[in-house]
């Protein structure tokens, strides 16, 4: 086919054959086929003699390629969602025993100064009782 741009320009030539096969050479197996994929989203082996059906071919392979490892992707997340979200719920509960654990460190730590001032006063008293015992042996 030839076509004159201008009158003022010169000549230019395009050239085109539907039976040019440079592209049918680097289509994918036509028989490849996308477990992940409905039957009906799946690609549809290319007309080989027309270079369009052969690219919408190669990017709709891409595309379900991409489609695969983004599925992909997403279940390793979700996976790892999983794995956190059950290790968050064990931090609260280990969260809620620490909690339990303190209020009780609390209360035996008060228990202990109280008996320890008892044992104090006790000893103190005892002490008191001891001298009182000895004196009053020893004015006798």
């Amino acid at each position: 086919m030839i076509r004159r741009v201008s009158p003022d320009q010169s000549e230019v030539r395009i050239a085109f054959s539907l039976d040019n096969t440079s592209d049918v050479k680097d289509v994918e197996d036509v028989s490849q086929t996308f477990p992940d994929l409905e039957q009906r989203l799946q690609p549809v082996p290319p007309c080989v003699s027309l270079r369009e059906s052969v690219q919408v071919y190669k990017e709709h392979c891409k595309m379900a390629r991409e489609f695969h490892q983004v599925k992909h992707e997403i279940a390793v997340l979700e996976d790892r969602k999983r794995k956190l979200l059950a290790d968050l719920v064990e931090d609260e509960k280990v969260a809620v025993e620490f909690e339990h654990l303190e209020e009780e460190f609390q209360l035996l730590t008060e228990e202990n100064r109280t008996l320890v001032t008892v044992h104090s006063e006790r000893a103190q008293q005892l002490e008191r009782l001891c001298l009182t015992n000895q004196t009053s042996q020893d004015s006798s």
